[in-house]
């Protein structure tokens, strides 16, 4: 079975993970006060307390900052599953926020131009978002992923380099890299890429599949070699 074949199973189903996740991340927030950002750092970082965990974990996904990702890039390796769960969305959380009510909403109608399948439309919203704040990630993920859609990998490929460069825990971009070059028949550079999205996030069940297969088939290609 042919890399170009594998890719056409296994990344769709990535690609739609990872919008799901975002359109969720980006979803209203409880009009319930919570903690503050500074109690739940706090709170992530009881050893004593999975609910306490479990709570900040849940808090930073309101209040979060990009700054504090590398606390909740930890979290994903907690011993509880729920904090783990709750640290993964809460870093989509995070990284969909850009600090700017204009800039959230215009991401917003991006989202709904992705769900609709408008990928031109998409590519113009995103693009207008990098034009105003270029130092947002999401802006160049998001736009990344349509042009994956579109099929403009080496479009796709340099929007990921922007987002690496900016958000260097994105393992979302770090599968994005692998699905690219699944298309584009390149194997061992795929499972490369998916390996690194492994390291950042353990609990990405399907990234760890798709490694597998992968591992599978280049074996099988060196075989068929000798």
């Amino acid at each position: 079975m042919t890399a170009r074949r594998l890719a056409s199973r296994v990344p769709a189903a990535l690609a739609l993970a990872a919008l799901v996740l975002t359109v969720l991340a980006f979803s209203p927030a409880s009009l319930r006060a919570g903690p503050t950002r500074e109690e739940a750092l706090k709170a992530l970082a009881d050893t004593r307390s999975a609910d306490s965990r479990r709570q900040g974990a849940r808090a930073l996904g309101e209040t979060g900052l990009i700054g504090d990702l590398p606390q909740l890039a930890a979290a994903l390796r907690d011993s509880d599953p729920l904090v783990r769960d709750l640290a993964e969305s809460a870093m989509w959380q995070v990284w969909c926020r850009s600090g700017d009510p204009a800039i959230d909403r215009l991401f917003a109608t991006g989202l709904e131009q992705m769900q609709a399948r408008q990928g031109e439309e998409a590519v113009e919203t995103f693009s207008e978002i990098i034009r105003r704040r270029p130092d947002f990630a999401e802006g160049w993920n998001k736009r990344a992923t349509v042009y994956y859609l579109l099929g403009e990998y080496k479009k796709s490929l340099a929007d990921c380099d922007e987002v690496m460069k900016r958000n260097p825990y994105h393992f979302g971009a770090l599968s994005g890299y692998g699905m690219i070059y699944m298309r584009l028949d390149q194997p061992a550079t795929a499972l490369e890429y998916f390996e690194r999205a492994l390291s950042v996030n353990p609990n990405l069940e399907s990234t760890r599949q798709t490694i597998e297969i992968l591992k599978t088939l280049l074996i099988q290609r060196r075989k068929d070699t000798i």
